[in-house]
């Protein structure tokens, strides 16, 4: 289900909008803090944009807070899993409904719903795509990043599966592999699911992330890295990340890829 919160003042005719992936699962106090956060930063900077919320399933409020947003903040679609499909299905969703709207030289971001992913990064991954990069990502693993708050088992998890994947996958430009806050060109996003159709984002969990990047690679795209502020002592609950697990599924799927 799509529940469009209007069209706000963006016109038909504005350049490079920038579309905004929001995956959420029982996010709704988060949401409450990111979202007209997210829509002052990009407000300011006078960037035409449109947000996708994808609720997977939650069983808080994380739907309603978004529809609570609908006046103050129009550039916002609420879309509702009804049942908890998991992260890839939400970024499938919510490519699927960006792609709708996008026209060529757009900017497709992707970044978490839990307020770890400070919207201030996205003025200046949005200024590198238009600069020429098919791909930026926020990365932990370049001069001037900072993590705060972390679990030493993410951070692990992280590093050890970025080194593996930099030998056995390199892509110039990039050294973090598994961060989801990214923006991409919308025209190599289209150029990929021409490739690979449904299958464009086919696996489960958060490995997902990487087979995405394993897959645009194939294309050579230009790449490049900005350093992440990640606030992870700004998270309302727990995460949603099972790390044993996704350890198990970046693996298989590095396996599956030599």
């Amino acid at each position: 289900m799509v529940v469009s919160m209007g069209t706000g003042n963006i016109g038909q005719n504005e350049k490079n909008m920038i579309h905004i992936v929001l995956p959420a699962f029982n996010e709704a106090e988060s949401l409450k803090v990111l979202l007209p956060d997210l829509a002052r930063t990009l407000n300011s900077e006078r960037l035409a944009h449109k947000a996708y919320v994808v609720d997977d399933g939650s069983s808080d409020k994380t739907s309603k807070v978004v529809k609570n947003f609908s006046g103050r903040f129009p550039q916002i679609k609420l879309i509702v899993h009804k049942t908890n499909k998991g992260l890839a299905e939400a970024i499938n969703t919510g490519f699927k409904e960006a792609l709708k709207w996008s026209r060529s030289g757009d900017i497709l971001i992707t970044m978490d719903a839990d307020n770890t992913h400070l919207p201030g990064l996205i003025v200046r991954m949005a200024r590198l795509i238009n600069e020429g990069n098919d791909i930026v990502i926020s990365s932990r693993f370049v001069s001037g990043s900072r993590v705060r708050g972390v679990p030493l088992s993410r951070r692990l998890l992280s590093l050890s599966a970025g080194m593996i994947l930099k030998i056995l996958f390199p892509i110039s430009g990039v050294k973090d592999y598994t961060c989801g806050f990214r923006a991409y060109r919308v025209d190599l996003i289209k150029k990929g699911i021409e490739i690979y159709k449904d299958k464009f984002i086919s696996e489960k969990g958060f490995s997902c992330m990487v087979d995405i990047l394993l897959k645009l690679r194939r294309l050579d795209p230009i790449c490049a890295e900005v350093p992440m502020i990640l606030r992870y002592d700004l998270k309302k609950g727990k995460s949603k990340m099972d790390v044993g697990k996704t350890i198990a599924e970046t693996f298989k799927l590095i396996f599956r890829r030599l």
